[in-house]
């Protein structure tokens, strides 16, 4: 039970709950069960072959046949106290986990930057919003809550971490505009006014937008607020490949700050979990997560910039600007679609990015473009955990290279970056849903 008990934490917890309590994926602590009976062999088959109509991979190829039934002998129900007592026996050294230094050790950055532990214990990490005033806000969708972390003393490492709001459906996506958090759950939007001065005291919200889909596959809302004061809404594809060209799936949106005046800005992307504007030309940029189940080196995800409205980025018909999709893509070319700015590599899994815009880093580093990568889930070998940094000249990407690396080692996973952001003082702070933490990134000669 112990053994299950990691396994289940390494490939399970993060759509299913720490303690099987659900999160992206439902509970399996309850005595409903979804698909199938409870039996031990019902178990076995749904890990090994998964539920692709609700976004559960099938974990034959990932796990051993021995493993696959350590899990389902895990999530019976009879065996509820061997579970907990297994959990318990793990808490230790989970918990002693964050006093060593190996895995902060293990970071590899250039020369003159430091790397730590901005907060600590804030629970599946996501996206990240501050304020003028170095007031950090964190969504997670694991947690079902938004945090705020707190640096009252300035000494770069928050002294609180508070909790805003819990109890929220996925709530990956916070955004702050005309001084209001606004936070993106999977079917709306809400906003929390005058943020700064409520954050600590449990505020009520309103509803700005409560008519999106509901797929929870690829449903995460990582929203922003663009420069011409709209807020930005992404609705991925609810699928690994379909066909959504009717619906409000596989494109990016646009709203006025009340919820007005819907309205498409980007069409053909699978599944955007980041985007922002270049400081000097306004342009958004977003990264895009490639389709599965082409094998473990195709298609590649992708960086793309959008300098207008209404523009088509390929999904479901062209993956990265280059491979036809071998079922949607017939008869299609891939000269129809806008390309990408980069092909950042398959199975990557970026996420979040930031342009850098403060004045601590070295000025070859202004104006230049950091990217999250989440890290393969489904390779045979493990691709990303990592923060690129992406030189552009223009809209030309000159060079690609590792910024932070080192949350992958032999095949063992530390930590797995979600967002990055600017603080006021120069740092950067990227958040981490693995490790459950936030770190600042600083540079000193």
């Amino acid at each position: 039970m112990a053994a299950a008990h990691k396994l289940y934490q390494a490939n399970c917890a993060q759509c299913h709950g720490k303690d099987l309590e659900g999160a992206a994926g439902p509970s399996l602590a309850d005595s409903t069960w979804l698909h199938g009976q409870p039996t031990r062999a019902n178990l076995v088959r749904v890990i090994s072959k998964g539920v692709t109509d609700k976004g559960m991979p099938g974990w034959a190829g990932q796990l051993s046949a021995s493993q696959i039934t350590q899990l389902a002998e895990y999530l019976m129900p009879a065996n509820a106290a061997a579970r907990k007592a297994a959990a318990g026996a793990g808490d230790a050294p989970t918990a002693a986990a964050p006093a060593k230094p190996s895995a902060l050790s293990s970071l590899k950055l250039p020369k003159g930057f430091q790397i730590a532990v901005y907060a600590d214990k804030v629970e599946g990490a996501r996206e990240l919003a501050v304020t003028d005033s170095g007031l950090v806000f964190v969504g997670s969708t694991k947690a079902g809550k938004v945090y705020a972390l707190v640096d009252a003393n300035k000494d770069g490492v928050a002294e609180k971490v508070v909790t805003v709001a819990e109890g929220l459906n996925n709530p990956n996506g916070v955004a702050l505009l005309n001084g209001a958090l606004y936070v993106g759950e999977i079917s709306r939007i809400i906003r929390f006014d005058d943020i700064e001065k409520t954050y600590a005291s449990k505020p009520s919200y309103k509803v700005v937008k409560n008519d999106l889909p509901t797929e929870t596959w690829h449903g995460a809302k990582y929203i922003k607020a663009g420069p011409d004061g709209k807020i930005y809404v992404p609705i991925g594809a609810p699928c690994n490949i379909c066909d959504k060209e009717d619906a409000p799936h596989s494109k990016i949106w646009r709203m006025n700050p009340d919820g007005s005046n819907w309205e498409m800005f980007a069409r053909g992307v699978r599944n955007t979990v980041g985007f922002t504007w270049h400081p000097q030309t306004k342009e958004m940029w977003f990264t895009d997560n490639g389709r599965d189940e082409l094998g473990d080196n195709m298609p590649s995800c992708e960086l793309n910039v959008a300098p207008k409205p209404g523009l088509h980025f390929g999904f479901p018909y062209c993956h990265g600007g280059v491979l036809p999709d071998p079922e949607f893509g017939k008869g299609k070319s891939c000269d129809a679609y806008v390309p990408p700015a980069a092909a950042l590599g398959p199975h990557v899994a970026p996420l979040g990015l930031a342009f850098y815009t403060g004045k601590q880093f070295p000025e070859q580093y202004r104006n230049q473009l950091l990217i999250a990568e989440h890290g393969s889930w489904n390779r045979s070998s493990k691709i990303g955990y990592q923060v690129r940094l992406i030189t552009l000249y223009g809209n030309k990407v000159v060079s690609d290279t590792a910024f932070i690396d080192g949350f992958l080692q032999n095949e063992e996973v530390s930590g797995r970056p979600v967002d990055i952001a600017n603080m006021p003082d120069g740092s950067i702070l990227v958040s981490d849903d693995h490790a459950h933490k936030v770190y600042r990134v600083t540079y000193r000669p």
